[in-house]
């Protein structure tokens, strides 16, 4: 009797598994037919996208998988279509696209970025958790594309990745590198116990003419003004030059 009902669980759960698969596959062979139905009719495929999505927003995934699929070399145009459909889908058509694998994370960044500027940390964010090796050039690929965007980046990303905040810093840099003092000054806030370790990364990542308003930026922040000679001249900064502003 047991084994019998044990039986009827198992074939239960193999029916409820093969009838979802079914589903899936219906919904994406509708999918894939309307699409391709539109891009035949001359509508552009950003165009196809976003108007599906406007109608079936909770069919993100299986809308996006089938056009990445069909077209995937057209992923920035996917994408876009995705988010003018819907900007709150922002984060799903990322990860997304992210796991699809058609493109460098860096670049799909960029794309969402620029499409939706207002979700910028949390875009980084995703991306650096999908590539972490990659955050520099994520975070500095995010604020070359929205620099107005930079501290809030910054400061998101280094609270969501606290063992990365140097290379969140160096990315930031790379992207506006005018605004290394200010940088300097809010990650120090952030992290003080980081403090030297970021005056001597600002330096090495900086121009030397930076060098004496970083200095002046960590001593604001709370870190000792030979401490903070100290880290400046490790990062390569000229001894004499900073003697003498600061």
């Amino acid at each position: 009797m047991n084994k019998f009902i044990v039986l009827l669980l198992v074939c239960g759960l193999s029916t409820g598994v093969l009838a979802k698969d079914f589903a899936q596959h219906k919904q994406e062979r509708l999918i894939t037919k309307l699409l391709n139905q539109q891009v035949n009719k001359q509508i552009s495929l950003k165009n196809s996208i976003s108007s599906i999505l406007t109608i079936y927003p909770e069919q993100v995934d299986v809308v996006l998988k089938v056009a990445l699929n069909e077209y995937p070399s057209m992923y920035q145009d996917i994408m876009i279509g995705a988010m003018e459909a819907e900007p709150v889908l922002a984060c799903d058509v990322i990860q997304i696209v992210l796991d699809a694998n058609v493109a460098p994370p860096s670049e799909i960044v960029s794309i969402a970025v620029a499409a939706e500027p207002a979700y910028a940390q949390e875009i980084v964010s995703i991306a650096a958790l999908n590539s972490p090796a990659d955050i520099e050039n994520i975070v500095r690929v995010a604020i070359s594309t929205e620099p107005v965007m930079s501290q809030a980046v910054v400061s998101n990303a280094a609270n969501s990745f606290p063992d990365q905040v140097i290379s969140i810093l160096i990315g930031a840099i790379k992207a506006v590198p005018e605004k290394v003092s200010s940088l300097v000054k809010e990650t120090i806030a952030l992290f003080p116990t980081d403090s030297e370790a970021i005056v001597t990364h600002a330096i090495n990542s900086s121009d030397e003419k930076h060098a004496s308003k970083i200095v002046k930026s960590a001593i604001q922040a709370g870190l000792d003004e030979q401490s903070a000679i100290n880290a400046a001249i490790a990062g390569g900064a000229n001894a004499e030059k900073l003697a003498k502003n600061n």
